[in-house]
């Protein structure tokens, strides 16, 4: 009977993860939807910042404009012949959109070796570990929400050479991470 109580319980948690929250655009619902037995977010989000000391809405943006929470999220296909799947454009990959490159320097950086991008919290502390690096590499303030995003995208060389600088479409989605931060701060307020 107790083994499949926890086959059950199992099952519920592992189903929990595999779709992003209903209602991605306010924080109160996501952190309502994600704080079960086997994973709370909110208590994820403010670990990472306390640890990185950037402020969880800085955090939530970040991903809500990577993935939208989408927890195997990927770049399109290209097409070869105009039809074909082909290769993606990139190696960004779960939550928070890492590259292999990347995601394999924050884990041998942290020691983190069996971190995943599919999950919440390792994605999350990812992100936080990245805008910590942005704040020592790049100057960046931690609660700079624009230019934290300009860098996560554009990489902390890219952003110290400005390449974002002609790119209206990273600089949109600066904007729209900045948005959403400040949405996210005055929802948190209230739940």
């Amino acid at each position: 009977m107790r083994i499949v109580f926890v086959a059950v319980l199992v099952a519920l948690g592992l189903s929990a993860c595999a779709s992003a929250p209903s209602n991605t655009t306010n924080s109160c619902s996501i952190f309502a939807q994600r704080s079960g037995f086997f994973e709370n977010w909110r208590r994820d989000a403010q670990r990472v910042e306390r640890e990185f000391g950037v402020p969880v809405p800085i955090l939530m943006a970040t991903i809500y404009t990577e993935s939208n929470f989408e927890p195997r999220a990927r770049p399109p296909r290209t097409k070869l012949f105009g039809v074909i799947p082909w290769k993606r454009q990139s190696t960004a990959y779960g939550y928070s959109q890492a590259l292999d490159g990347t995601w394999e320097r924050y884990q041998r950086e942290t020691g983190r070796f069996a971190a995943r991008r599919t999950n919440f919290g390792d994605a999350i502390h990812f992100v936080g570990w990245y805008h910590n690096t942005s704040n020592r590499t790049n100057g960046i303030a931690k609660t700079d929400a624009y230019n934290l995003y300009l860098a996560y995208y554009s990489g902390h060389a890219g952003y110290a050479r400005g390449s974002w600088r002609g790119n209206s479409g990273v600089q949109r989605a600066a904007q729209r991470a900045t948005s959403m931060a400040n949405q996210y701060a005055g929802q948190l307020q209230g739940c």
